[in-house]
């Protein structure tokens, strides 16, 4: 599967926010220290490389999203998932562009919710 081929979404065409028992999972694949500075509410953290060790942790009955810094990793996983019969999607420009369109984020530090 080509990057162009790769099912994407944009910012605008979701939530500010997901709950566990949403529809939509919000799959976070970026390391501890990125999701620590700041992550979208009620995503599911698994960083990339744990991911394969994991997958029992991303339910197939629900349509996943999955997020990291750019946009570039989560295309990786995005592929994989889609290949192995998930309904999973990109979305375009991870947290740079949430952030950058003022979506809400939270973090486990000590200062303002940051990408990094």
């Amino acid at each position: 599967m080509s990057s162009d081929q790769i099912p994407t979404v944009s910012v605008d065409q979701l939530p500010a926010e997901t709950s566990t028992d949403a529809e939509l999972l919000l799959l976070d694949v970026r390391e501890p220290d990125e999701w620590d500075a700041g992550h979208i509410a009620g995503a599911v953290h698994i960083p990339m490389g744990e991911l394969l060790d994991r997958l029992d942790e991303v339910p197939r009955e629900r349509d996943v999203v999955v997020v990291c810094r750019s946009g570039q990793r989560s295309a990786a996983v995005t592929a994989y998932l889609h290949r192995s019969g998930w309904q999973a999607r990109n979305l375009n420009g991870g947290m740079i562009a949430w952030n950058a369109a003022g979506r809400p984020m939270q973090n486990t530090a000590p200062h303002p919710p940051a990408v990094i």
